[in-house]
């Protein structure tokens, strides 16, 4: 990624605001939005932080991807559940520990329509797990760089990045285990995103390929009393 960042900014025009909510040490979950396959090399570009991700296995079905996302220290994680998954998050819970970043995309996969939809509580398990602290990210432009299936990126278009105030963990340590609370606390995560990449919120689970019916928008209300 070292020689990629030079690339992205001569290609793209960055719009980076509340990077001082990236710790400078330590650990920190990155939890984006996610609606173009640029976007794992975009946050990497503007942290000056190394960013190791989870991604899903199937990018090492892709010729394009194969050996790119893992020399860029992505950890494949198969989505079909069972140990495969839990050996992907224990992956991810050694770099949190060893005071890492790690980035994570709570959706699960990219959004194809565009919308934000429901997350999946991966990243709050990890930061029960770990105590590092979650930063919501929303990305804009992306999609319009380069959409689902367009080969390649459309050059100097802006990006924006935003991040958010972090979700700190620590409250809810005690309660570690409890399914109400990863959901609570993934739902805190995602409003946020909503927020910051200003997309409009769908309470039910991306589904690869198709596209999901509309459910009305949640609002900060709904997602606080979450249990």
């Amino acid at each position: 990624m070292v020689v990629l960042k030079p690339a992205f900014h001569f290609l793209w025009r960055f719009d980076v605001t509340g990077l001082e909510h990236v710790p400078t040490e330590g650990p920190a979950i990155l939890a984006p939005n996610h609606t173009s396959v640029l976007d794992s090399f975009v946050v990497p570009a503007v942290v000056p932080r190394p960013v190791i991700y989870v991604g899903k296995a199937e990018y090492l079905d892709d010729w394009k991807t194969k050996h790119l996302f893992p020399a860029l220290g992505m950890i494949p994680i198969d989505r079909s559940g069972g140990s495969k998954s839990q050996g992907a998050l224990d992956a991810a819970a050694k770099v949190l520990d060893a005071g890492g970043v790690f980035g994570i995309y709570p959706e699960g996969t990219r959004s194809r329509t565009g919308l934000l939809y429901r997350g999946h509580t991966g990243v709050a398990r990890l930061a029960l797990r770990t105590g590092a602290p979650i930063i919501p990210i929303g990305l804009q432009g992306t999609r319009e760089v380069q959409p689902p299936d367009a080969p390649l990126p459309k050059p100097f278009m802006e990006i924006k990045v935003s991040f958010g105030e972090p979700v700190d963990p620590i409250p809810w340590l005690d309660q570690a285990g409890d399914p109400r609370i990863y959901r609570q606390i993934t739902d805190l995560v995602m409003f946020e995103v909503a927020r910051l990449s200003g997309q409009r919120y769908v309470d039910e689970y991306a589904t690869k390929g198709a596209e999901a019916p509309l459910a009305p928008r949640r609002s900060s209300a709904d997602v606080l009393s979450t249990a």
